[in-house]
């Protein structure tokens, strides 16, 4: 939903709504946008499917260590969750933090040009409930995924030290 060049000097990729359009439907962040069931069963697959492809070649390494191979190729494969969740909840965030501003920072042409836009009332009361009922329930999915996972990535790298030091 773009607005008019009269009531918005903004570009068009630099309002926040187009932004938030722009997030909800590329590849990497469409899939935080589903409730989170769906998105713990995708990162559930993509989680195995790390272990397999580091698992398997690890694995005829050396048979007798395969135990400690297959401890380090899941924290790995943890390590690798955590850090797409933290770049999916840095990009929400920041969405977050335009569409809820009463005021916009744009560039016209490039960084030495930086403008402030206030934005009017409608169009801030539009942006915030977009923020508070699309974006919000978003960030809390993945604060909540986030905490299993760092939780897990501790309990697994004890226990990879544990092991590897016994």
């Amino acid at each position: 939903m773009s607005i008019s060049k009269k009531i918005c000097p903004v570009p068009f990729d630099q309002q926040p709504s187009n932004e938030f359009n722009y997030l909800k439907n590329s590849v990497t962040f469409s899939d935080s946008t589903i409730n989170f069931i769906d998105a713990f069963k995708n990162l559930i697959l993509l989680f195995i499917l790390i272990n397999l492809l580091l698992f398997i070649p690890g694995f005829y390494i050396s048979i007798k260590s395969s135990f400690l191979i297959w401890e380090a190729d899941v924290t790995f494969a943890t390590f690798v969750l955590a850090i797409m969740l933290v770049r999916l909840y840095l990009g929400w965030s920041y969405v977050l933090k335009r569409l809820l501003s009463a005021t916009i920072f744009y560039e016209e042409s490039g960084w030495y040009d930086g403008q402030i836009w206030i934005k009017s009332a409608d169009i801030l009361i539009q942006d915030r409930l977009i923020g508070m009922y699309d974006v919000t329930p978003i960030l809390t999915r993945i604060k909540k995924l986030l905490t299993f996972i760092s939780f897990s990535l501790c309990l697994q790298s004890t226990l990879l030290i544990i092991t590897f030091f016994s």
